[in-house]
């Protein structure tokens, strides 16, 4: 997270992103969503300000996101929800394991299981 000394601002309440692991760019990073040349680039979020993201993450170190409205994943397909659930919980866990780990950039992002969901 090197854009400025000031760090990165999310572009839905303007505050900083000051760590890796509240990063909604990383997360989409490390699920495959986002190439690394667009890192720099990218427009940054803090998980919670992409609610529609972040309610699929489901760890009891993240508090619920639920959200009203077509994007509610109440109102998917459960077999879809379910699979999305999986990867983008496995993916909130490795951002933070991230931090102090020592792996490249290059081996942040999970696996491709069959592609992008």
């Amino acid at each position: 997270m090197a854009r400025c000394d000031q760090g990165y601002l999310c572009e839905v309440c303007g505050g900083e992103v000051p760590e890796i692991t509240d990063s909604d760019l990383y997360l989409r990073f490390v699920l495959g969503e986002v190439p690394a040349r667009d890192l720099l680039s990218a427009p940054e979020r803090h998980l919670r300000c992409n609610p529609v993201q972040a309610q699929f993450i489901c760890d009891p170190k993240f508090a619920p996101v639920v959200i009203e409205g077509p994007f509610d994943k109440r109102n998917m397909d459960p077999e879809d929800v379910a699979a999305r659930e999986d990867r983008v919980t496995r993916a909130w866990q490795r951002l933070q394991q991230l931090p102090g780990s020592g792996l490249a950039l290059s081996e942040y992002p999970l696996p491709q299981e069959g592609g992008p969901l």
